[in-house]
């Protein structure tokens, strides 16, 4: 997989935003099947492919209201079948209704993605063989893609109701320096996102047995998440007390990652790596570990 590849694919989504789409002709462009593009482009764009579409669909039609089309020609044209559905769709995204932006109402403006772009980012990255893991930890169901904007509120509130069952699992793994995130059965509709540590096999298998641990903890919703040795790409946050996993720094990492590696994404759960507890608070840091073949 290289730059050009998904560029090229991105360039015909452009060219055929006013016909009827089929995924597998993008992916074909790319070279790549569908699950490592889909992969690919969820991490680049923050979307679905199908968000993309919409979105860079209605951006479009936004200027050709402001030309002075027709609303249902418009809607036609971009694959809603009726002026209604359409305008429920553009009064969502734009926030204002199509005739409003035909009488010069102010839209949202979507520009499409340009990986020829240039852009500084504060990620390193580097391919590295990453050990097998047996972790345990707790699992959500979130929707939109990994890395996405509607990431981080689901994030937030997981972590905020899970506190105190996260503090009996740092403490069970004997407050490691690492606390880990893993992203596994990803789909357009969603994926599974677990908060998880690493515990020996002993404790594991103690924490589960209320003989052993003084309470039961069946009703915790404990899982186990088991990772393969794998090779990957390791992308690294600057080190400071308050580091932060910034998608958009990433997305500017792959762009220039693409551009010098030849890979495809591994169909494997994803891992995020937060060194945490540290000695030095000021050295923390992210590793954003993405499986490839």
């Amino acid at each position: 997989m290289e730059k050009k590849d998904i560029q090229t694919a991105l360039d015909f989504i452009e060219k055929h935003l006013e016909e009827p789409f089929l995924r597998g002709q993008a992916a074909e462009r790319a070279h790549l099947n569908s699950f490592h593009f889909r992969r690919t482009f969820g991490i680049l764009s923050g979307l679905t492919l199908s968000e993309y579409i919409r979105y860079r669909r209605l951006s479009r039609a936004a200027f050709d209201l402001q030309k002075g089309e027709k609303v249902l020609d418009v809607a036609l044209k971009y694959d809603y079948s009726t002026s209604e559905s359409f305008s429920r769709a553009f009064m969502k995204f734009h926030g204002v209704k199509p005739a409003e932006v035909k009488h010069g109402a102010p839209f949202k403006n979507f520009a499409p993605i340009d990986l020829n772009a240039e852009g500084e980012t504060t990620m390193c990255c580097e391919i590295r063989e990453l050990p097998a893991r047996k972790l345990v930890g707790l699992k959500a169901r979130f929707h939109g893609v990994p890395f996405g904007e509607e990431r981080l509120t689901q994030e937030n509130e997981f972590y905020e109701s899970t506190r105190g069952k996260q503090w009996l699992l740092f403490g069970a793994g004997g407050g490691k320096e690492e606390e880990y995130a893993v992203l596994s059965d990803i789909t357009e509709k969603g994926y599974d996102y677990y908060i998880a540590f690493d515990l020996d096999d002993w404790t594991q298998k103690a924490l589960l047995d209320p003989q052993i641990a003084g309470i039961d903890t069946s009703e915790y919703g404990f899982e186990t998440v088991e990772l393969p040795s794998c090779r990957a790409a390791v992308f690294t946050t600057e080190k400071s007390m308050h580091p932060i996993a910034d998608y958009s720094a990433l997305r500017t990492a792959l762009t220039k990652f693409l551009g010098k590696y030849d890979f495809e994404f591994a169909d494997l759960p994803e891992l995020v790596v937060y060194h945490w507890h540290l000695p030095d608070r000021g050295a923390r840091y992210i590793e954003i570990c993405l499986p490839i073949v």
